[in-house]
């Protein structure tokens, strides 16, 4: 008899999750991934994150990618895990700590009639150091305004970790005409990114908005990132191009993101749950 697994489908700014309570589950989360993240053959998914226990937050955050592989963060799916546990009384809200592989992250939330409607992550610092990122370069830092190889594209990128390792790439020509899908996989596995790495390219509007398009590790084009939004938000601030606070326009919607040039930054932005099922294992 096959194996029933309850899950709710949740999505902040069109980056959407199959959001499990794992608590007291042992599964093939790796292979589970890969299967329900399917579009047409599956639940359809950028990512399965699973609500688990913690003996240093109040809960603990996994996240697959639908590849297979684990995430160490990120941004969009701790504001759906925030609205998942707290709508359903698991933490009595309205903030939380969540403890994810790039540390514990703190989480307010914003309700309406008891429901979650929109939530504000601290991110934690970005790593600006060329070993944390990780990025093989021998160069100064912070790592701006590098020049790579992307096929027979050439591209200046700069890049920043936030938890999770990220290239922004500023462009004059208009993103959506940028060839994303060719040369996002370029940049994800360009050799001189041991990890691989994310991959934003940026059309500035003005000092406070930005427009954004996001090529995910393990993942694709997405439409959107909270970590990617936060890594063109830190890089721009570094750049001179933003003021602290900079809206990130994304093709699912727009991130809030704060950072004062020296601690933490901040991420906001709204959160919905889509609809709630079981999977067949």
């Amino acid at each position: 008899m096959s194996k029933l697994l309850e899950f709710s489908k949740m999505q902040a700014t069109g980056n959407d999750f199959i959001m499990v309570d794992a608590r007291s589950l042992e599964l093939d989360w790796a292979d589970i991934a890969v299967r329900s993240c399917r579009p047409h053959f599956g639940i359809g998914a950028d990512g399965l994150i699973l609500i688990m226990s913690s003996s240093q937050a109040d809960l603990r955050m996994r996240i697959f990618n639908p590849d297979g592989s684990e995430a160490q963060i990120c941004g969009n799916g701790l504001r759906c895990l925030a609205k998942y546990t707290i709508d359903r009384k698991i933490v009595p809200g309205p903030n939380l700590s969540v403890e994810t592989p790039a540390g514990i992250k703190l989480i307010e939330t914003t309700s309406i009639r008891e429901k979650v409607v929109s939530a504000r992550v601290n991110m934690g610092k970005p790593l600006l150091n060329a070993a944390a990122i990780p990025i093989a370069l021998a160069v100064k830092e912070p790592v701006l305004d590098q020049v790579i190889k992307a096929g027979h594209h050439t591209l200046t990128i700069s890049a920043v970790s936030m938890g999770n390792p990220h290239a922004v790439c500023f462009i004059e020509e208009s993103i959506e005409e940028f060839p994303l899908s060719e040369i996002g996989p370029l940049v994800e596995r360009n050799e001189i990114f041991p990890q691989r790495t994310n991959f934003e390219i940026v059309n500035v509007v003005n000092n406070t908005k930005l427009r954004v398009r996001v090529w995910e590790r393990g993942v694709g084009e997405t439409l959107a990132c909270g970590s990617g939004a936060c890594a063109t938000a830190v890089i721009s601030r570094l750049k001179h191009i933003s003021k602290n606070d900079v809206d990130i326009m994304l093709p699912g919607g727009t991130l809030t993101i704060s950072w004062d040039g020296k601690s933490d930054v901040f991420l906001k932005g709204p959160v919905e749950e889509v609809f709630s099922g079981v999977y067949q294992l």
